[in-house]
């Protein structure tokens, strides 16, 4: 869909502007023209968008139209239950998650899809309870919600089930399956910057550096998958490549952009994880962004712009460790003049291999940032190779 902004009129308008309205970030006497796409509404837009985790642009694009649509819902206001092949979403859905995760009840991510995790955790509870374990949430749940505390405390719960399923696995990367996501391709490039007689573009720079960390982490004995070639006919939405690192039941999945901004100023690396405002977060991701984050600023000397939370489908759908990375401003000189260096890249790949290698470790025997030597990786794999 095309963007809704500031000076649109419309239904749409209307109905954006009467969600706004019911979720109290637009008093209804805000302006006199209800259909008009004002100045308060767009205020009230970029408070949404912040709340959710969202882009923050104040224009309401398929992303932000989404999440407007999943907020009309509060819980309580209607029965909630797996409907099969179109589940139910909405935030209703999302506060019921965050509530059962609360009490110690494994739902996944809290990602306001209604899926067949949500409704077993549902009739665990309802089981628990004395009430007819049929995985839906209606009059009856809610009251005995309402009525019982947390369950489980001194730690997130969902903190403890993600940490542990990580040590299990093991500290060692040979075996694990990454996926790695280049951000645009095909019919969307990206950001495109022109340079001279040159003409630089997002979805050919983060390919190469897909590929780069693909060599890296495969030397190193990792099941390695992309999720387009070099040049594909069309640019594969977020949710499709979402679904296709779960159906390889992938361990980690890294996405890699390039940021822009009409400032040539603006510069730095920013790593992205899925979390909301209010705490929900995903644990490992969070931990596995800050390691992506310091080791990229260690080794590259690129500008810190941190970590932060974000719902974006990319990492809510994704039920692994997922992150999204903004590897520098293209639209500055600075950055983009170490970008299209290729042994900048390659420092680049050896952090984001050696932060997938840290997140392994248990937490008492992590190393410093920027003390592994990725060359050590492939040694220990070639040498269990000429043992075998």
């Amino acid at each position: 869909m095309r963007p809704i902004r500031s000076g649109d009129r419309g239904p749409a308008v209307t109905e954006i502007r009467t969600i706004l309205t019911g979720l109290d970030l637009l008093t209804s006497t805000a302006s006199p023209a209800v259909d008009e796409f004002d100045l308060d509404t767009e205020r009230a837009v970029r408070a949404f968008q912040q709340s959710r985790g969202l882009s923050v642009d104040g224009r309401v694009g398929s992303e932000t139209w989404c999440a407007l649509d999943a907020a009309r819902w509060r819980l309580g206001a209607r029965t909630l239950y797996h409907a099969v092949p179109e589940p139910l979403t909405g935030e209703d859905v999302r506060s019921l998650q965050e509530r059962l995760l609360e009490m110690g009840y494994d739902v996944g991510r809290a990602d306001a899809i209604y899926g067949i995790r949500t409704s077993r955790a549902v009739a665990q509870f309802q089981r628990e309870v004395g009430l007819t374990p049929d995985g839906s949430c209606g009059p009856h749940t809610m009251n005995a919600l309402r009525r019982i505390g947390r369950k489980v405390v001194g730690g997130r719960p969902q903190w403890l089930r993600e940490s542990d399923a990580i040590r299990q696995s093991g500290p060692a990367l040979v075996g694990k399956t990454v996926v790695i996501d280049p951000g645009h391709g095909g019919t969307d490039p990206g950001m495109v910057v022109p340079d001279g007689p040159l003409r630089w573009t997002e979805a050919d720079l983060v390919h190469d550096l897909a590929s780069r960390l693909e060599g890296r982490l495969a030397a190193s004995g990792v099941r390695v998958q992309l999720t387009r070639g070099p040049a594909p006919d069309s640019c594969l939405p977020d949710t499709d490549r979402a679904l296709l690192a779960n159906s390889l039941g992938a361990d980690v999945f890294i996405s890699l952009h390039l940021d822009g901004h009409a400032n040539p100023d603006a510069e730095g690396v920013a790593t992205y994880h899925y979390g909301t405002n209010n705490g929900v977060t995903s644990a490992t991701g969070e931990r596995l962004a800050g390691l992506v984050q310091r080791e990229i600023v260690a080794r590259t000397g690129l500008r810190d712009c941190r970590t932060h939370a974000k719902t974006w489908d990319l990492l809510r759908l994704t039920r692994m460790p997922a992150v999204r990375v903004e590897v520098g401003y293209l639209t500055s000189p600075a950055d983009r003049a170490r970008l299209i260096d290729p042994r900048f890249r390659d420092r680049v790949v050896e952090a984001i291999v050696a932060a997938v290698q840290r997140m392994y470790f248990p937490i008492e025997l992590d190393v410093p940032t920027g003390s592994i030597d990725v060359s050590e990786l492939r040694a220990v794999v070639t040498a269990g190779t000429v043992v075998d």
